[in-house]
C-alpha cells in the first residue's frame, strides 16, 4: 500500500477556482437564504473546501427588498446599533430597515454567519446585495443559481 497516494491536498489562494453566481431573493425566507449564501461564500459546497482559505464564490443577490420573514419577525425583531456617543444606542425593526436600506437586512444576516476574523472580513467582501434586479457585474458573466440546488 502506497501511503503517498493518500495525502490530503489543501487548496491554496492561487489554485482556487472562484465563480460569480446570482441568487434571486424574491419570496425567500431570510434565514434560509443567509445560511446557503454563507456556505457558498465559504466554499463549503465545493469538494476542495479548505477551512483557512477563501475558496468560496462571489455572490450577487438581487431583489433584496422582496425577502420574506416568518412569524412576527418583521415587526418584533430588533436591530441594535450604537452611534459611538453616550446614550447613542439606536433600535430599528426589519420593516424600518427594509424601507430605507433593503440591502442591509441580508448583509446583516449573512455577516453574522461568517467567521469573526480576517477570513470572515475577506469573505464578506465577496457578497454583493442589490435592492432591484439591476446589478453592475455583467462583465463577470455570473451564473443564475436556484437557491434550492445549493446544499
Amino acid at each position: 500500500m502506497n501511503t503517498l497516494s493518500y495525502k490530503t491536498v489543501s487548496a491554496k489562494k492561487e489554485t482556487v477556482q472562484k465563480e460569480w453566481i446570482i441568487i434571486d431573493a424574491e419570496n425567500q425566507i431570510l434565514g434560509r437564504l443567509a445560511t446557503r449564501v454563507a456556505n457558498v461564500l465559504r466554499g463549503k459546497h465545493k469538494p476542495s473546501y479548505t477551512p483557512h482559505v477563501d475558496c468560496g464564490d462571489n455572490v450577487i443577490i438581487i431583489n433584496a427588498e422582496k425577502v420574506r420573514f416568518t412569524g412576527k419577525k418583521l415587526t418584533d425583531k430588533v436591530y441594535v446599533r450604537h452611534t459611538g456617543y453616550p446614550g447613542g444606542q439606536r433600535f430599528s425593526t426589519p420593516r424600518q430597515v427594509l424601507a430605507t436600506f433593503p440591502e442591509r437586512v441580508i448583509e446583516h444576516a449573512v455577516k453574522g454567519m461568517l467567521p469573526k476574523n480576517k477570513l470572515g472580513d475577506a469573505l464578506y467582501r465577496n457578497l454583493h446585495v442589490y435592492a432591484g434586479v439591476e446589478h453592475p457585474h455583467e462583465a463577470q458573466q455570473p451564473k443564475i443559481v436556484n437557491l434550492n440546488s445549493i446544499r
